[in-house]
């Protein structure tokens, strides 16, 4: 019963490591100051995302061709960069994202939509107890969240605005860009 939490958490939290979603949710933590509210929306992006897998397995990767997923997830990623450039020309606010929740409840939910760590999660359920393979799941989730909010959060109390602000908008029109092919 132990391997069922242990592999899944294991294998999800390497492969999720330098993801397109921990460089997204890091970008977004470098736009708010409502880092509890960011963390829930990823977190439950997550519990959705990896939750269905679980339940579904690859159901949800023939329901919606993986191709659709991709334009979609990438027209979000851009149109996000874009937004994030164009508001760093505003004045300095004390939270740029006007709900830190729902936009990583949104970016994050896109970005696993048929990902490498969703189909995995399904592929785990079917193998081992599905109830361990998705505390395992979401629990790597977690924690690679955390650490990716924090270190948002530290740099951004280190460094420059403008320029974090830059490399956010550049790095998100990036990963649509990477998600379109």
């Amino acid at each position: 019963m132990l391997k069922d939490f242990i592999i899944p958490f294991l294998t999800i939290g390497i492969a999720e490591l330098g993801d397109k979603t921990q460089l997204a949710i890091f970008c977004l933590a470098s736009n708010t100051k409502k880092y509890f509210q960011l963390l829930s929306g990823v977190i439950a992006a997550f519990i959705i995302a990896d939750g269905l897998a679980v339940i579904f397995g690859d159901f949800i990767a023939n329901l919606i061709p993986i191709r659709y997923i991709r334009i979609i997830s990438g027209a979000v990623f851009i149109l996000f960069g874009i937004l994030t450039l164009a508001s760093r020309k505003e004045e300095e606010s004390e939270c740029r994202l006007k709900n830190p929740f729902l936009s990583g409840l949104g970016i994050v939910l896109l970005s696993e939509m048929g990902d490498k760590t969703q189909i995995a999660s399904a592929l785990f359920a079917a193998k081992y107890n599905p109830f361990m393979v998705f505390l395992g799941v979401i629990t790597a989730l977690a924690v690679l969240s955390l650490i990716a909010v924090y270190l948002g959060k530290y740099l951004l109390s280190r460094l420059d605005k403008r320029i974090i602000s830059i490399v956010a908008g550049v790095l998100f029109i990036l990963i649509g860009v990477y998600c379109l092919f």
